[in-house]
């Protein structure tokens, strides 16, 4: 297969880095690669350890990724690549992991790192956050305590190379200023001027006219925008809603409906915020559009090969929570719904990079249908900027400091296991060297005093909410109820994402131009 141009520059970066650097310290042997969602970055990396091995500096390769599928899906590329297997079995010449199993290697396999030169591959790093033991978390413990001084050399692959908390990533390089230093940048705007990505389209969502009732007094808001300005409700109420939902999914429909007559092997992934949510989905779904749709949660057993399934297959719609989030290749979807509750940046721009990939077939638009969530819409707007101003800089978490990060920020690794509503707002979750497990109680714990209606989600007009009683709260808060009905007509905006235009005119135009301007000449 041949590589892209930016597969190619970056691998010789890399071996260049690798094979000539006099640095002493142990960055020399690690290389930090920014690519844009959708550009390849499993092929290049498994390109990379083959030509390493063909070049005698290493002897095995370790794979670690945040997800099964991504697992699997390095796992399939370095078997193609050096023409054998990479499961870990006599005869093999490595293996890949989820950061999951980082805990749990027994110490025959460390002892790999003693014996052999191993090249280890690291997707998303920014999972593994910590410039020390001090401020690592759960996954980069590992891998600053035995990988960074025991590896040959190693690759970390990301698109977002930041963390909501501002932590620094596990084995990256920082300057001054606190920005990350990255060894190699390939963004989105150069991916699609190279025809590498798709051209991204987001349409927002909004009402004009949305009613908030608390305990008999009315406010009207005549966006979503200035509802949750006005904290009247929170985001995941308004994504719970499903008159909300049939509007989004209604819109997508249709534009897969569109898509398929040209590709009629186009896919549609819908993004919900639980379990719960998306199997209501799904019954909406169903119900009003009479589209089936395939279901990937947790609750499934084994959930990447239902995604893979779906990846080969024809079907039209699948329905995710967090397990099609990040690195999982299925490049025939080209329409996203954007349901979830999460609303970082980072959750952002993984979400929308699982319809940027570009095929040979005949249309190649890529779309996201969202509620129009203000932070989202702005995430919109900047998407073509490698790393945002706003989150460049990391904290330098000094050693006697307490690690805290925020809960939305643990919800889009697997948001706890994707069974649970968004976690409030107001609630701090201690990392530090606490445990997976440890994590997911101090989770559970939060969930228990969070107090949503049971009825959430399943009205078709509104949403009720109950406030915490007196004996559950520990006051004497008097039990209220609230109700939200968004009653106003449904618009609509197609964003103009910075520095897309030119991008926009199709590639019959600029041949025609092209022509006319060799004319003038």
């Amino acid at each position: 297969m041949k590589l892209r141009s930016w597969q190619s520059d970056c691998i010789n970066s890399a071996i260049s880095k690798f094979t000539s650097s006099t640095d002493s310290s142990d960055f020399k042997k690690h290389f930090l690669a920014l690519a844009t969602p959708g550009a390849g970055k499993t092929i290049m990396a498994a390109t990379l350890a083959r030509k390493m091995y063909e070049l005698g500096l290493i002897d095995l390769v370790l794979c670690f990724s945040p997800s099964s599928i991504v697992s699997s899906d390095f796992s399939d590329e370095l078997t193609t690549q050096f023409k054998t297997e990479f499961n870990g079995k006599v005869g093999s010449l490595g293996d890949a992991f989820t950061y999951q199993k980082l805990g749990t290697l027994d110490n025959d396999t460390w002892k790999l790192f003693d014996r052999f030169r191993v090249f280890v591959i690291f997707d998303e790093i920014h999972h593994c956050a910590g410039s020390s033991t001090h401020d690592a978390n759960a996954w980069g413990a590992p891998i600053i305590e035995i990988i960074r001084e025991k590896a040959a050399y190693s690759i970390a692959l990301t698109g977002t190379p930041w963390r909501s908390d501002s932590l620094p990533i596990a084995l990256s390089s920082y300057c001054e200023d606190n920005r990350i230093q990255c060894d190699y940048v390939y963004g989105l705007k150069q991916a699609i001027a190279d025809g590498v990505c798709r051209v991204p389209q987001v349409i927002a969502v909004d009402n004009n006219k949305i009613v908030v009732t608390r305990t008999k007094k009315q406010k009207v808001y005549n966006s979503f925008n200035t509802l949750l300005t006005a904290k009247a409700t929170s985001y995941s109420h308004i994504v719970l809603n499903e008159t909300v939902n049939e509007q989004v999914l209604s819109r997508a429909i249709i534009k897969l409906n569109e898509l398929r007559k040209i590709n009629s092997n186009s896919g549609g992934l819908v993004v919900a915020s639980s379990i719960e949510h998306a199997e209501a989905i799904k019954l909406l779904m169903i119900k009003n559009y009479n589209k089936g749709a395939v279901v990937v949660t947790t609750n499934e057993a084994r959930p990447s090969d239902r995604i893979k399934d779906f990846r080969k297959s024809s079907d039209e719609w699948l329905i995710s929570v967090g397990m099609v989030s990040e690195g999982t290749n299925i490049p025939r979807l080209q329409v996203c719904c954007n349901l979830t509750n999460i609303t970082t940046e980072m959750y952002f721009r993984q979400i929308f990079g699982r319809v940027l990939r570009k095929t040979n077939a005949p249309n190649q638009e890529a779309y996201m249908f969202m509620p129009a969530e203000p932070k989202l819409v702005s995430y919109a707007r900047r998407m073509v900027q490698d790393i945002p101003d706003d989150v460049a800089k990391v904290q330098i978490v000094k050693m006697d400091e307490e690690v805290v990060t925020d809960a939305e920020e643990l919800t889009s690794v697997e948001a706890a296991r994707n069974n649970t509503h968004v976690l409030p707002e107001k609630h701090e979750i201690t990392v530090g060297h606490h445990s997976v497990e440890d994590i997911h109680r101090q989770i559970q714990n939060m969930l228990s005093s969070h107090y949503l209606d049971e009825s959430e989600g399943k009205q078709a007009k509104g949403l009720s909410y109950k406030e915490p009683s007196s004996s559950q709260s520990g006051t004497n808060i008097p039990k209220a109820k609230w109700s939200m009905g968004i009653v106003g007509k449904y618009r609509q905006e197609t964003l103009k994402v910075a520095d897309i235009e030119p991008f926009l005119i199709s590639q019959a135009a600029k041949a025609k131009l092209a022509e006319l301007n060799q004319k003038l000449n």
